[in-house]
This record gives structure tokens, sequence and C-alpha cells, in this order.
């Protein structure tokens, strides 16, 4: 018997839930890696934008694997949690789990991905600015 503590499950808040579509696939059908990341990007950004109460931007996005591909109809969830914050800076900890098509809500979600994104907070002219805490 599986201890329920043994279960992997996403860590952080729900940020991002969509649908995986036709037009998101790469040349063999897959949904691309390079949409995924545009959402995971997305997702970090609304978290950081939340955190500095304002406008942000990517500074960096560190290592990333994926571990299985994503289908088309597949439920799409991305999840974030800032895990550190400096003076203008926000380590932001994203993953990325699905549930395929013809699996009910029933079912456990699957890990595709996860990334750590490094964001700033921005002022209104573009510069660095202070995270307001």
């Amino acid at each position: 018997m599986t201890d329920i503590d043994d279960v992997p499950s996403p860590q952080g808040q729900l940020t991002l839930k969509l649908v995986a579509n036709r037009h998101d696939t790469n040349l063999h059908g897959d949904i691309s890696g390079g949409w995924l990341v545009s959402h995971m990007d997305q997702a970090a950004e609304l978290a950081a934008s939340r955190m500095a109460s304002g406008r942000t931007a990517t500074v960096s996005i560190e290592s990333m694997d994926f571990l299985s591909p994503v289908r088309v109809g597949s439920m799409v969830n991305i999840f974030t949690e800032v895990r550190e914050t400096g003076r203008s800076s926000m380590k932001i900890d994203v993953e990325v789990w699905c549930r395929l098509p013809q699996e009910s809500e029933k079912h456990e979600l699957q890990k595709v991905t996860e990334a750590r994104f490094v964001m700033v907070a921005l002022d209104d002219k573009g510069r660095i600015r202070s995270v307001k805490q």
C-alpha cells in the first residue's frame, strides 16, 4: 500500500490552467516545448507581479527537463511558488502537471516539467526597482 506522503503532488499555487490544442503542436504532434515554456513564463510573471505589486521581467530560467510529452487535449496546470526574494529579484519555482484528455478528474496529475525563473521588479520606465515587501 502506498503512503499518501509518497505520492508526488504539485508544489505551490495553481496559477494557470489551460487546454493544449492542436495548433500548439510540434512536427511530431506533441505539444511544443516552446509553447509550454511561454506559459510557464506567464505564470512566473503573474506570481512575481503579485509579489512586486507591479511590472516584472524574466532575467533567467534555470535548468528544465521534460519528463513526458504533453498530448493534444491535455489539461495543463501550472503551479508557482516564490522561493526567494531579494532587493529587486524573485526566484520562482514553476511546475507543470497535466491530465490526459481521456482521464477523469479522479486521475492524478502527471508532472511534465519544472524550472526556476528569476524575475526582476521594474518601474514604469523599465528600470530595475525594489520589490515592495
